[in-house]
């Protein structure tokens, strides 16, 4: 199964939203994948310049992460239980060099969790949850885009009870299932109930054949 997890902005908490999951969900045996859009020599996860750019020549770079020490929100991965653990680095825009490689990921694993937005643009997960936190009033496109897909919201708890974003309508988020997180607990025993019900109740072959489960899986934003 394929769950996404994405966030309307950096560093609000999407990454442990990710291990709090595997680490709550242990016999999933989860696969964990870490999307990183670059452009202009600027991380997409910090605004700080970095060396996630991969060659010129190659669109996108994949390494496995081994070690759960290293302190890489991959290696968090780890540490949290993950079975297997990847970071993906494409420039801004140019995921769709990546599909492939991911394809197989998602294909060749059991249970499959993403920490991306733009991975919406060409899966179709089982599951999409966004992290919210309504101090932050930063909203990337890509979450806006994808939004009224969303599953379910995990809404960080802090002093900030109101949204302060502009230009982003109530109706795609206010009726929505929401689960309230206090950090550093990111995830709590509803919201793993809810994933772990989520998964059991969808079947790779539900509503057709594999083949057809797979083109529903892999479709692409038009």
């Amino acid at each position: 199964m394929l769950v996404v997890v994405g966030g309307h902005s950096r560093n609000i908490g999407k990454t442990s939203v990710v291990a709090g999951l595997i680490a709550a969900l242990p016999t999933l045996n989860w696969t964990a994948v870490k999307i990183t859009q670059y452009g202009h020599g600027v991380c997409s996860s910090d605004a700080e310049p970095c060396a996630c750019a991969v060659d010129s020549e190659h669109p996108y770079a994949l390494s496995e992460e081994r070690d759960a020490t290293s302190g890489t929100d991959s290696s968090r991965y780890l540490a949290a239980g993950a079975h297997r653990s990847y970071w993906l680095r494409t420039a801004m825009g140019q995921l769709g060099n990546a599909v492939p490689v991911l394809r197989h990921i998602v294909e060749s694993s059991g249970n499959v969790i993403l920490e991306s937005n733009s991975a919406l643009q060409f899966f179709k997960p089982d599951l999409y949850l966004v992290v919210l936190d309504f101090a932050v009033d930063d909203f990337k496109l890509s979450s806006l885009k994808y939004l009224d897909r969303a599953d379910a919201l995990v809404v960080i708890d802090g002093i900030c009870r109101q949204p302060q974003w502009s230009g982003v309508s109530r109706g795609l988020w206010k009726e929505k299932r929401t689960f309230l997180v206090r950090p550093p607990q990111y995830v709590t025993e509803a919201m793993a109930a809810f994933v772990r019900g989520r998964l059991s109740s969808s079947t790779p072959l539900s509503g057709g054949t594999a083949d057809s489960a797979r083109s529903e899986r892999f479709g692409t934003d038009r």
